[in-house]
């Protein structure tokens, strides 16, 4: 029975994720539409030498390298962060209702948190303009300037995602037992002492594994994550992978050197995976594998 069970989730990666791998050749041909994948012109690593002459593909790979680094650093412990302050809380209703008002924007497309963002952030009626005028100072076109672009991608993730991460560190820090925690009273630890001590070498299984999935990903940043917010004057430096591999891939129909930038990001994610996978099982004995 578990083996029947098991059926759907065996053919969606399947079908969706290794019947697909076979494109990957096109990486290595000269694609043509009419003569399909395996009837292109092999062209061995043409488009890898291209991709890596080429500057405009050079600076959408260090942009994504950039963000993913910012995101990792910043967004990526939040949860956890969050998990352990509504931990803290003592009443349950007021604890309940920050954790659904916190998880609820993860239920809301990109085009509808864009749509927010950009609505706050407007030089004319938006509620942050609004007040930076009330203060006396000229307003700002957040998403005219370059320099906002990246902060406002990584402050946009975090309200998104961070719901979600901290209902898997909750569910961690419930099972915890208490008894843990009344012999760490007895023995005189206050609240930081036991969280320390008790709470956060529970949690770092969870944290490791997370880490090390969201490392596998790490240039993975998402398309439509991005390209909501993208306009002509903060492309350049908002500009990754994904939404070059649509506007050159897909728009222009270079689809073998967009595929060559794919797999390139594809073994880059592989590579960090595994050497994370080994760091964090002779560190802390936690790993994938």
């Amino acid at each position: 029975m578990l083996y029947l069970m098991s059926i759907p989730g065996m053919l969606y990666f399947i079908v969706l994720k290794y019947v697909p791998l076979v494109g990957s050749i096109i990486a290595f041909k000269q694609y043509n539409i009419f003569k399909g994948i395996f009837g292109s012109p092999w062209v061995g690593l043409k488009h890898f030498q291209d991709m890596f002459s080429n500057q405009d593909a050079f600076k959408i790979i260090a942009n994504t390298f950039i963000i993913s680094m910012y995101d990792l650093l910043i967004a990526f412990p939040a949860p956890l962060i969050v998990a352990l302050l509504l931990n803290e809380l003592r009443l349950v209703i007021y604890k309940r209702i920050l954790q659904t008002v916190i998880y609820m924007p993860h239920f809301l497309s990109w085009v509808i948190i864009s749509g927010i963002f950009i609505g706050i952030l407007s030089p004319t009626t938006g509620i942050v303009n609004g007040f930076i005028k009330w203060l006396g100072y000229e307003p700002i076109y957040f998403m005219g300037l370059e320099s906002f672009i990246r902060p406002i991608l990584i402050s946009t993730g975090l309200w998104q995602g961070v719901g979600w991460g901290t209902i898997i560190y909750l569910a961690v820090l419930a099972g915890i037992n208490p008894e843990l925690y009344e012999a760490a009273k007895v023995d005189g630890a206050n609240r930081w002492q036991q969280t320390l001590s008790i709470t956060l070498p529970s949690l770092l299984p969870t944290f490791t594994i997370l880490f090390l999935l969201h490392i596998g990903h790490f240039l993975d940043f998402g398309f439509e994550r991005v390209y909501v917010f993208l306009n002509p004057l903060n492309h350049v430096p908002g500009d990754i992978i994904d939404t070059y591999i649509y506007e050159v891939g897909l728009q222009k129909s270079q689809y073998s050197f967009t595929t060559a930038i794919g797999l390139f990001k594809s073994i880059v994610g592989l590579v960090l995976l595994l050497l994370a996978n080994l760091l964090s099982k002779k560190a802390t004995g936690n790993s994938l594998y």
